[in-house]
């Protein structure tokens, strides 16, 4: 199967067509950034984009993936390695804690920004609904968003 994945194809083989793409990523590609949470498409730790719109890697099919764009965590960096709004907003604010859910929330929060760029809490807990952190950061993981949105819109952020 060919796949393309933050820009680039990647062949692979010997891979059975139910595989799920978060196993594809992990063990085949050496894409380790989405994480194995519940592997029923609960907890958003395995969250990257396919054709930009968030999906839970582990419960689609890697042969649902053949012929669109894959995009992980891995990929949101520019080409120079700069980090993208949401990212650098991430450690700005300090959100990650133990750092397991970290790389679903960052792919859900990019993907809501380019959706809506100037979300409101309301708008932000809604989207992120899906995406679940065992330790507690959803106060941290809001004000990065509102800060990577101000960003973006290149408004000025206090830094509280």
């Amino acid at each position: 199967m060919r796949l393309t994945i933050n820009g680039k194809e990647h062949v692979v083989n010997d891979v059975a067509e139910d595989t799920p793409l978060l196993w594809v990523l992990r063990d085949h590609v050496g894409l380790v950034g989405a994480k194995y949470g519940c592997g029923v498409a609960q907890c958003g730790a395995c969250t990257v984009h396919l054709n930009g719109a968030p999906v839970r890697s582990c419960s689609i099919p890697v042969t649902a993936a053949v012929g669109q764009q894959v995009t992980t965590v891995e990929g949101l960096a520019g080409k120079d390695g700069k980090l993208n709004a949401v990212q650098a907003a991430w450690i700005e604010h300090d959100v990650a804690q133990c750092g397991y859910c970290q790389a679903g929330q960052i792919m859900q929060a990019t993907a809501l920004l380019k959706s809506n760029p100037k979300p409101t809490d309301a708008d932000i807990d809604a989207a992120m609904a899906g995406n679940l952190c065992r330790c507690g950061t959803y106060t941290r993981i809001r004000k990065a968003i509102h800060a990577a949105a101000a960003k973006l819109s290149g408004e000025m952020v206090s830094q509280n």
